[in-house]
């Protein structure tokens, strides 16, 4: 006897809600807000993140979550007397039918309110200020930290299965089961976000912002890190693990979308400087195959929000089969960061347009650092480290010599690309994440198909798609494979391509044939972050000839917390 008005999911629950309160009403019975909300999610399978509220319980609302993310912000007019919040346990001693706290049972009982729209003050001790006067609070509801950061820096994250309940100003954690095992406390954590990080300043969107942020976010990651006097990284997340990590049979990187390519992209440094098996999953692949995985097995888990529901799937996947798991994140108090055993904070700051520029850099160096602290026990590697490690000093200078080519790919991306319906690019070795990534940024904000091939299998296939009419880009800078990309160039050529080549400036084997995008040349193993900013710069302006909303492209989402 419902009608759905929308095609969303989330209808459903609304309309659960609604049937269960005219059962009980229809019974005669009476159902707190708190009792209809717990009657509901116990339907639920799957992930969500949900704020209830409801005509009939005015002054209340409820939120909860289980596998997405969510978080409450906290604004008070002084500093609060301590920094946690108690769980009460759902229906437990101390709590009345109503779902009320009684007096015998709890320091945080709400007091009467008067009618009008007055400023709730509340009597918890958690919320009272040093002074252990009562003040006023507001509350704020989101899923990501920055949405808050304009208002306030104290939050608290939720756990799985927490129900937030705001009633008459007064907040109170429950817990959908007794005794599940979960802490009975939840912190208050400070944001280090600067409002600054997420206003748009001087440029035209996020994502162009983001991309002029990179000589900067590398220096964040690095800093602390990396002592380029003693070539010595020092990674604290990580340090009690190195022996168990040093030892494993194996090391699996598990990632999707950019972060994967941040793993494709640095995989042949583990190998070489750790000598140590490596292999390199999609999050969502890795799940369908349910892959085997051992106790003496090291599962990585990358993603900038730290949110990723396959990601996260995966990795609940390799914790229940005893694997030590290492997480890879930007966002500090994430499921991720929470839930692995140890890990890395890439520190490249908030990143919010849906593209992904700087925190792949960011993630590209911290696995590049992970890498060096892992082989820094070996003899036979002292001089590679040495020559990554000054290759990592160089770079933030390397990145704003790149920047300096912005009007030079406006203009390519205007005369030469605007109007193709198609891109491949190719490139080899440690240069094949370079074209994936390349890739991904053009086809998900400029809207053209793209596609990054490895150069090895050009004869294989793709070699057909080559005439006068598809254009190309040829990732041709200088590495123990620049003989072998020179073949793939002259391939190309010999089928009417005219491609265009991202090369080290100087390259004479290039110059004056082909157009070209010269970069500044580094060590082998970093050069793929210089060459990445060319294609991150060029995807902007395509997206801005195309009249794309560049920070939000359709269909798309930065946190992807769904399967």
């Amino acid at each position: 006897g419902y009608r759905f008005v929308t095609d969303t999911d989330t209808e459903v629950v609304a309309i659960l809600a609604q049937y269960i309160y005219d059962s009980q009403k229809a019974s005669g019975k009476t159902l707190t807000f708190l009792d209809l909300v717990k009657s509901v999610i116990k339907e639920l399978e799957g992930a969500f993140a949900f704020i209830f509220k409801s005509i009939y319980f005015p002054q209340e609302i409820i939120t909860t979550r289980r596998g997405s993310p969510l978080l409450i912000g906290l604004k008070t007019s002084q500093k609060l007397k301590v920094d946690f919040l108690d769980v009460v346990e759902f229906g437990g001693a101390g709590e009345g039918a109503d779902g009320t706290q009684t007096e015998q049972a709890s320091n945080m009982l709400a007091p009467p309110m008067p009618n009008g729209n007055h400023a709730a003050r509340s009597h918890s001790r958690t919320f009272m200020a040093e002074n252990g006067e009562q003040q006023p609070i507001e509350y704020f509801i989101a899923s990501d930290p920055s949405a808050v950061v304009e208002h306030t820096r104290r939050v608290l994250y939720l756990e799985d299965d927490d129900m937030a309940h705001i009633c008459k100003g007064e907040l109170r954690i429950h817990r959908l089961k007794r005794d599940d095992g979960m802490s009975s406390i939840r912190s208050i954590q400070t944001l280090e976000i600067e409002l600054a990080a997420i206003m748009k300043g001087n440029f035209d969107s996020f994502m162009q912002k983001e991309i002029y942020e990179q000589p900067e976010s590398v220096v964040n990651t690095m800093r602390g890190r990396v002592n380029f006097k003693s070539d010595q990284v020092n990674l604290g997340g990580l340090r009690a693990y190195l022996p168990h990590i040093r030892r494993c049979r194996r090391i699996v990187f598990i990632a999707c979308g950019t972060s994967y390519h941040s793993c494709v992209a640095t995989r042949a440094l583990f190998e070489e400087l750790t000598e140590i098996p490596i292999s390199t999953e999609l999050a969502s692949d890795f799940l369908d195959r349910k892959c085997p995985i051992f106790r003496d097995d090291v599962c990585v888990f990358i993603s900038q929000s730290g949110e990723t529901a396959d990601t996260i799937l995966a990795m609940r996947y390799c914790l229940e089969r005893g694997a030590l798991c290492v997480g890879i994140t930007n966002t500090v108090g994430s499921t991720i960061s929470r839930e692995t055993h140890c890990g890395v904070h890439i520190n490249a700051g908030p990143e919010i347009g849906v593209a992904s520029t700087k925190a792949y850099t960011s993630q590209f160096i911290a696995l590049v650092m992970m890498a060096l602290q892992l082989g820094d026990d070996r003899v036979s590697m002292i001089e590679r480290r040495r020559e990554v490690i000054q290759g990592l000093e160089q770079l933030p200078e390397k990145i704003k010599e790149v920047l300096q080519l912005d009007s030079q790919l406006q203009q390519m991306a205007q005369s030469v690309l605007h109007k193709e319906k198609s891109l491949l690019l190719l490139g080899r070795g440690l240069q094949h994440a370079t074209c994936l990534e390349g890739a991904l940024k053009i086809k998900e904000i400029s809207y053209m198909h793209s596609e990054g091939i490895l150069a090895g299998e050009l004869k294989h296939g793709p070699l057909a798609l080559i005439d006068e009419n598809m254009p190309v880009i040829l990732v041709m800078t200088k590495d123990s494979l620049y003989p072998k990309v020179r073949s793939a160039l002259e391939q190309v050529s010999a089928r009417k391509g005219a491609p265009i080549v991202i090369c080290n400036r100087g390259d004479e084997n290039i110059t004056g044939q082909f157009r070209t995008i010269p970069v500044p040349e580094i060590v082998d193993s970093l050069q793929g972050i210089i060459n990445i900013i060319p294609l991150q710069m060029l995807s902007y302006h395509l997206a801005v000839l195309n009249g794309v909303d560049v920070d939000f492209p359709r269909n798309l989402a930065k946190s992807v917390t769904v399967e």
